[in-house]
């Protein structure tokens, strides 16, 4: 092997369906502005474990953002309840397409499984359906 190259090479597979399931910066709302728009236009969902606040996209894409405060939980708490809403998000992208979304978390979301979240969220995102805005 001539000096300077690596024996470990990354190459992209010829089929790109994984990128299906990325959720890249363009899906997530990163802005507080675009979080206070949405706490101020949105529609509103309830769910026993979540509040969802859904309004439509300011650009030409939706996009998702995920609360979780410190009421619900520690860090450690938080980060594992976002992790299962963004696990959620990328296998049900289609359903999001024209919205932007807010999933914050209330208390008692520290006790679901990814189960659960699951059937929780199938269930809102039924009644999203009903009230495209």
């Amino acid at each position: 092997m001539p000096r300077g190259e690596s024996a470990c090479r990354w190459e992209l597979p010829a089929n790109r369906s994984f990128l299906l399931f990325s959720f890249p910066k363009e899906d997530r709302l990163l802005r507080r502005a675009d979080f206070l728009r949405l706490s101020a236009a949105a529609r509103k969902l309830h769910t026993p474990s979540f509040l969802i606040l859904v309004a439509p996209p300011a650009g030409d894409r939706g996009r998702i953002g995920i609360t979780v405060s410190r009421k619900v939980g520690t860090a450690v708490i938080r980060n594992r309840i976002k992790r299962l809403v963004r696990e959620y998000y990328r296998h049900h992208k289609g359903s999001f397409v024209s919205l932007d979304v807010n999933v914050i978390a209330r208390r008692g979301a520290e006790k679901l499984d990814y189960r659960l979240v699951c059937l929780e969220l199938d269930r809102a995102v039924e009644r999203l359906a009903d009230i495209r805005c």
